[in-house]
């Protein structure tokens, strides 16, 4: 992120769920993201409870973990695609899968699998002391989150935290795609640049190239696009129907960074 903000290049972000509808089909998805042109790419490790997540991801979850999908199975899936890659890969999982594997275990697998970096989104800033340390020891940047709720003093604490980027959420509540994006996100951007200079990227509700490009335009560093490539994917028929819409869609998003 920071090479493309040094190059004055808008990052788009991609996210798909681990395991929906299948694990050959995410490999396969993966790539096709990476030759799309994919700056970063995130990966959601299915969890049973995802307070975050609207009900496309849910049910992207739903359905892998009910086809068998476990932590280790995706950092396996990591191990096997992030040498075919040249997007740096982020891992999105809630605590408890890290909780219950080992954090220092934790971090050092998903470093020696190939990813780049972690996001958790159920830890707040105060309980990131310990998750950063092993991220720093294993060679992982930790990137967390600001909301339209965070106030300004703790924006600034949150991205004095943040490795990589800061991950700007575009509205309260959950993930999932919207008509347009709330212009509000013009003002946050805003109070996030006047507390850092790390690349800021916005997401939750990014569905469309016109919110790509209002996002570009409002200054942001990075799009972050999750609910409509999951949704593209998983609910388009039949994988192959599924990565053909999932493709198209992506394609049009990053056509929309100029």
């Amino acid at each position: 992120m920071k090479a493309l903000k040094a190059r004055g290049k808008v990052a788009f972000i991609a996210f798909l769920t681990a395991g929906d509808p299948d694990m050959g089909t995410t490999a396969a998805a993966l790539r096709k993201l990476d030759e799309v042109g994919a700056d970063v790419i995130e990966l959601g490790v299915p969890y049973s409870d995802p307070l975050a997540d609207g009900p496309v991801i849910q049910g992207a979850a739903t359905r892998s973990l009910e086809q068998g999908c476990t932590l280790n199975k995706v950092i396996q899936l990591v191990r096997e695609v992030s040498p075919s890659l040249k997007a740096p890969l982020v891992l999105f999982t809630y605590y408890n899968p890290i909780m219950r594997k080992g954090m220092d275990t934790f971090c050092r697998e998903l470093k020696e699998a190939g990813a780049s970096g972690l996001l958790v989104p159920d830890i707040p800033l105060e309980e990131t002391v310990d998750i950063r340390r092993s991220c720093v020891a294993h060679g992982l940047e930790l990137v967390l989150l600001a909301t339209p709720t965070t106030p300004v003093a703790r924006m600034q604490a949150i991205a004095e935290a943040s490795q990589g980027f800061v991950y700007l959420v575009s509205r309260t509540g959950v993930t999932g795609a919207q008509e347009s994006v709330q212009a509000r996100v013009e003002v946050l951007v805003e109070m996030l640049h006047s507390v850092t200079d790390k690349s800021i990227a916005v997401g939750f509700g990014v569905s469309k190239p016109e919110h790509v490009r209002q996002i570009v335009e409002w200054g942001a560093e990075g799009v972050i696009c999750g609910s409509a490539l999951v949704k593209a994917l998983g609910e388009s028929g039949s994988p192959a129907e599924g990565m053909l819409a999932m493709e198209k869609l992506a394609r049009e998003l990053k056509a929309a960074i100029p």
